[in-house]
């Protein structure tokens, strides 16, 4: 049986594969502009310039469409805390510095152009989505692990299980906000979005298998515990159940999708309930991540379901009724 290894045994171990990866994401990705998807002839001063301040009658989106750009948007704002806990959790040195550096200046491309696309065409209140900037970066982000987990190498696989399911998340919920949009440039813009968030998701799955190949218990460990206590890192900021309420009603991100599109994919990726080399710490682990699987699949998408089939039904209701 393999022992634990530490933080810095595991960048150690796997600083080749990582070094392979970046060169294969560098060969994958193609550049593009922020400002190639923005309809710079719409925009027009506001009021400080002599211009028209935000009116909601401006906005061409729906109050769906609106709840997911946001949550969009400010989910990508939070960048510095990402940078923070990836920079933490990896390395600023050799292959792992370069992966995060490139990755965080990829990601800032994403709410450079969103928030452009917003303000020039009005379609939220860009004082609003200022005011829950302020706030939800002033709170940060966390990823729950502690200085232990560092120091025992439980830091570096909590957080690279974790962006393994987030980046495909946040490619599912781009890739369906541009459609609830209604506008051809939105989603457009979100599709290019989407690709980049596939291309992440590949560079940390990637790794998180090479991890789980490594040392398999302690990585199963990791992967459990994001699975079973995952949250959107948007989790915090201003109205986010609100919008995601309405996000999962209207089929932009909800409990199904989750599974189907983001956790299943992905633990088959890694050969997770097929694969030998686990002790028994390690299939207890196996075990209980298959109970949870299990429920939600049977009993809380189900209900959740029920619910919004509910809600639809009398929200049509009270539409044909006006």
């Amino acid at each position: 049986m393999s022992r634990d290894l530490t933080q810095s045994e595991l960048l150690a171990e796997l600083e080749p594969a990582a070094e392979t990866c970046v060169h294969r994401h560098l060969a994958m990705s193609k550049d593009w502009q922020p400002h190639d998807y923005v309809p710079w002839d719409e925009g027009r001063n506001f009021a400080m310039l002599d211009g028209v301040d935000w009116d909601p009658a401006q906005s061409r989106l729906s109050e769906v469409a609106k709840a997911a750009m946001v949550t969009n948007l400010l989910t990508e704002d939070n960048l510095p805390s990402y940078h923070r806990e990836i920079a933490e959790n990896f390395s600023r040195d050799g292959a792992w510095g370069t992966w995060v550096g490139r990755w965080t200046a990829e990601e800032m491309r994403h709410s450079v152009v969103i928030r452009d696309y917003l303000v020039v065409t009005r379609g939220v209140d860009p004082v609003a989505l200022e005011q829950a900037r302020m706030i939800h970066m002033t709170n940060g982000f966390s990823s729950g692990a502690t200085e232990a987990d560092v120091h025992s190498g439980a830091g570096f696989l909590h957080s690279v299980a974790y962006v393994s399911f987030q980046e495909l998340a946040t490619r599912v919920t781009h890739r369906n906000t541009g459609r609830v949009c209604d506008d051809p440039i939105a989603d457009r813009m979100l599709q290019r979005i989407a690709a980049d968030e596939n291309l992440h998701m590949i560079f940390y799955r990637t790794m998180c298998g090479t991890a789980l190949d490594l040392v398999p218990d302690q990585a199963i460990e990791a992967i459990a515990r994001i699975v079973q206590n995952f949250q959107m890192p948007g989790a915090g900021m201003p109205n986010f159940r609100r919008h995601g309420v309405l996000m999962a009603k209207h089929g932009v991100y909800d409990l199904r999708q989750h599974l189907e599109e983001v956790l299943n994919p992905v633990l088959r990726q890694w050969n997770v309930f097929g694969r030998t080399d686990f002790s028994a710490r390690g299939e207890q682990v196996r075990e209980r991540l298959a109970a949870y699987l299990s429920d939600l699949e049977l009993i809380r998408i189900p209900r959740f379901e029920e619910q919004r089939d509910r809600a639809l039904a009398r929200e049509r209701a009270r539409a044909s009724a006006q």
